[in-house]
């Protein structure tokens, strides 16, 4: 599932359709996770799209009162396209044409979904959301109160929208190893000095994998078509049995937590 820097980096790709004009909007299959209310999506034609941005893993396109959520889901991408082109892929299932260019939205799973909504604080999707993890609301502080009493372990309490937003499997991964904190570790174990170190590496590895244009592992593209290159510097996720990186000298442990795959040093990480 595309997470928080894959879904940045879509929203980076497609700025070029901010302040041009919706000509029409195709629906292909609206069943999605929800269905599309294609009725309502026809009321846009000719409106302008005044920003593109993003909330958590979602995506808004913000056109006059009201705004576009898609939300990618599992397999979901969305791919630009000249606009008079009639190349088709298979799960091709909304097209957003504009004045100078369309935008494709494809899922081959369909776990992704779209809403045209009104004001996003208030959508159910959005309203429990917790701070974005590169704003200055999230540091150590914000997140030692947050789970000092939590006995969940760190790596869910991480994963844990309520908490931060954006982060999913393979980046909560990525930043214990680099925070050199056990995955499995129960959240109100862990110190004030050890959760600013959480923080801190959640805004590097994240700022990492954005300028990397994210992780393709066997879904996600960026919107250009072009792959996504922080895999080539992932330290332990989906490195089982692999030399560490940092010591060199254990392997790394792969284990499930609540049905996901961990991924951990015995050495590093306590």
């Amino acid at each position: 599932m595309p997470e928080l820097p894959e879904v940045e980096t879509s929203v980076q790709a497609i700025q070029e359709f901010a302040d041009q004009s919706l000509e029409s909007i195709e629906i292909y299959n609206p069943n999605l996770r929800w269905k599309v209310d294609s009725k309502s999506f026809k009321k846009l034609f000719g409106l302008k799209v005044n920003k593109i941005n993003r909330r958590a893993k979602y995506i808004l396109l913000h056109i006059e009162k009201s705004q576009i959520l898609i939300h990618l889901g599992m397999t979901g991408t969305l791919r630009i396209a000249n606009k008079k082109s009639n190349f088709y892929k298979k799960h091709d299932h909304i097209e957003f044409i504009f004045q100078k260019g369309k935008l494709i939205f494809n899922d081959p799973r369909r776990f992704g979904s779209m809403h045209l909504i009104g004001e996003p604080s208030k959508h159910f999707l959005l309203d429990k959301l917790g701070p974005e993890p590169l704003s200055r609301e999230f540091d150590g502080e914000y997140f030692f109160q947050k789970i000092k009493k939590s006995l969940s372990p760190i790596k869910n309490a991480l994963m844990n929208q309520q908490n931060v937003v954006g982060i999913g499997n393979i980046y909560a991964n990525e930043i214990l190893f680099d925070a050199r904190i056990r995955p499995t570790r129960k959240s109100k174990t862990i110190t004030k000095k050890e959760h600013n170190k959480i923080a801190e590496s959640a805004k590097k590895i994240l700022k990492i994998a954005i300028k990397a244009g994210g992780t393709t592992l066997k879904d996600f593209y960026k919107p250009d078509g072009n792959k996504g290159y922080f895999k080539i510097d992932l330290a332990v996720y989906d490195r089982a049995n692999e030399k560490c990186k940092n010591c060199k000298k254990e392997s790394i442990i792969r284990i499930i937590q609540s049905q996901r795959a961990t991924f951990y040093c015995r050495k590093c990480q306590t």
